[in-house]
């Protein structure tokens, strides 16, 4: 029953805002504002003065600390559900502290991070898929993650969960109907083929919705693509080329780049998460054999591999390539096409590109390449694709679970024991709402806020 405040802008700007939210909020605010705010409006905006004395909203200029608009929203029309204003000032942090500590002075309380989210879904605003998109928009770097949590903001996820709880609940009647009429042989309420079907149908989508976090992942952190090659190939040169800036040093002498250098880029609206590495050679240098060692742990988190060459490749480089990048998507580019006759050597083992990464031919092929490799699947305003681990986690357990339910379905066991993991499949989908009949214990939702910034 708190009411909070706190800086929903970062400081240092033109203008900031503050958010109050609480039963008494409007209460507060009329301390401190020219205006009494107690019996305003909701979805208004009213102009005045924050004073730093309650008597100086006589307006005596000495006491004004700044010029502002406070918005009013009533309960339950909010973000939080409760009674909430915003003030917009201008930017400084001398006026910015001074109103967060006239409002702590009459009675509100720095809110903690995440605080405003945490009581939306509280107060039944957002369920706990839908708070965790509110972090996911925040931090969205690229239009493919902006739409992904923009979708699951807008409850697409939530209504895709509530239709397979749907079909759940309906197998779980039909097997608990038969249970408690067990005794009436004559008497059939679910052929088990169709709850075979329909239990088969949940959960084909159960596991789609589990894959999709691997895409998830690779566009919420950066698809990684690893640019491996002997040393002095380009590989330094064509990081800096993709990135349209000196990343890493150029030399022609060998060995230059130790270590791994990453930055990242955005192709098509998809975040690509480069990573140069330590040409692989034959050396004594112990730090440079660190570096190579590093080389071949990059090759295995990365999901792409650009392999460098130059008309020195052979049979034996390519083979090599293909051992170290198997089952991941590998793409060859021969460099220096602007000094090679590269028609001498194309091995036949894969496909070649030719570029230039110090003129930059060729470069627009390698992006269009690099974007296929990623197998991105074309997103729409309604596609699901999740992103939180803990969300896969409950997805994870809720196809084991199911699968229990087939087996049962398949050899006809007992209808309360195939009940029963039916309702540990319902749980699991609970929990990624965090549905009113799932209890979640205050350490996993102060786990899951903690990570919001202080004015969400």
């Amino acid at each position: 029953m708190d009411t909070i405040c706190a800086l929903a802008t970062a400081p240092g700007g033109a203008l900031g805002i503050i958010r109050i939210s609480g039963p008494q909020t409007l209460e507060i605010l009329s301390h401190v504002f020219s205006k009494d705010l107690t019996h305003a409006l909701p979805n208004t905006i009213h102009y005045g003065h924050i004073a730093d004395k309650p008597s100086s909203i006589s307006h005596h200029p000495s006491d004004i600390i700044d010029e502002v608009l406070v918005s009013v929203f009533r309960a339950p029309h909010s973000y939080t559900g409760e009674d909430s204003a915003e003030i917009s000032c201008h930017g400084s942090r001398y006026i910015l502290n001074k109103v967060l500590e006239l409002l702590i002075q009459h009675g509100c309380r720095m809110a903690n991070p995440g605080e405003y989210t945490q009581r939306a879904f509280l107060n039944g605003k957002i369920d706990l898929s839908q708070a965790e998109a509110v972090a996911d928009l925040i931090a969205s770097s690229n239009k493919a993650t902006h739409q992904i949590a923009m979708s699951q903001l807008r409850g697409h996820f939530s209504s895709e969960l509530s239709r397979l709880r749907e079909k759940l609940l309906k197998l779980t009647s039909l097997l608990e109907l038969e249970l408690d009429f067990s005794d009436h042989e004559d008497l059939e309420f679910a052929d088990r083929s169709e709850l075979l079907s329909i239990a088969k149908d949940i959960n084909t989508r159960v596991k789609h919705l589990a894959h999709s976090f691997e895409t998830g992942q690779a566009l919420k952190q950066g698809i990684p693509v690893a640019i491996v090659g002997k040393t002095n190939v380009g590989k330094s040169t064509l990081l800096n080329r993709l990135l349209h800036e000196d990343r890493a040093i150029v030399s022609d002498i060998h060995g230059t780049t130790r270590d791994t250098i990453e930055d990242t880029i955005d192709l098509n609206g998809v975040t690509f998460r480069f990573i140069d590495t330590a040409g692989i050679r034959q050396t004594t240098d112990t730090i440079e054999q660190i570096g190579i060692e590093r080389t071949y742990a990059a090759i295995e988190k990365a999901r792409i591999v650009i392999w460098m060459i130059e008309e020195q490749a052979n049979r034996e480089e390519i083979e090599e390539l293909m051992q170290l990048t198997k089952g991941k998507e590998a793409i060859v580019v021969c460099n220096k096409a602007d000094k090679i006759n590269f028609d001498a050597f194309i091995p036949p083992i894969v496909p070649l590109l030719c570029i230039s990464a110090k003129t930059g031919y060729n470069i627009d092929k390698l992006e269009s390449k690099l974007f296929e490799a990623a197998k991105i699947p074309e997103l729409t305003d309604n596609d699901i694709i999740v992103t939180s681990a803990r969300q896969y986690d409950a997805l994870v357990h809720a196809e084991d679970n199911l699968s229990r339910v087939l087996e049962g379905l398949e050899t006809n066991l007992s209808g309360d024991l195939i009940a029963e993991d039916l309702r540990l499949v319902l749980s699991d989908l609970a929990e990624i709402t965090g549905d009113k009949g799932i209890i979640q214990s205050q350490e996993v939702l102060n786990n899951l806020f903690q990570h919001f910034c202080v004015g969400k």
